[in-house]
């Protein structure tokens, strides 16, 4: 019973993720957004360590809402990001300055704790966490 609520919490986080977060096939060329630290996750939906970092995205969005953006790009369903971004391995997040200008690349899960970290390295006030 345990086992099916875990893989439940997972799906129902993917699928908020997916209506909440992210640049869909359509705007990914929006991305990074002008004038704003931006933060896109390239993985997918069905990626081990992209389900693992689903509530971290959905927790990071929520909590810098307004400083920064928090995207997520599904390239299993859009391979154009991929190509774009020139990923090799998913997960791939990387870090866009308010120039939009690329700072910084991580390729595999990313913790919330580095994510924040990055953040805060690059201006944006840390967030209140606590929620």
């Amino acid at each position: 019973m345990e086992q099916a609520l875990k893989k439940l919490s997972v799906l129902v986080v993917m699928l908020i993720l997916s209506f909440t977060t992210g640049a869909f096939a359509e705007d990914y060329l929006n991305v990074p957004v002008n004038g704003k630290v931006t933060m896109i996750d390239l993985g997918a939906k069905k990626c081990i360590p992209c389900k693992m970092m689903a509530p971290i995205l959905v927790k990071l969005e929520k909590a810098y809402k307004g400083t920064a953006d928090i995207l997520f790009i599904d390239v299993w369903e859009n391979n154009k990001p991929a190509k774009r971004f020139k990923i090799r391995a998913i997960p791939t997040q990387i870090f866009f300055n308010e120039q939009g200008e690329e700072v910084y690349r991580h390729v595999g899960f990313f913790d919330e704790k580095s994510i924040v970290a990055q953040m805060t390295k690059m201006g944006v006030q840390e967030p209140d966490l606590k929620q």
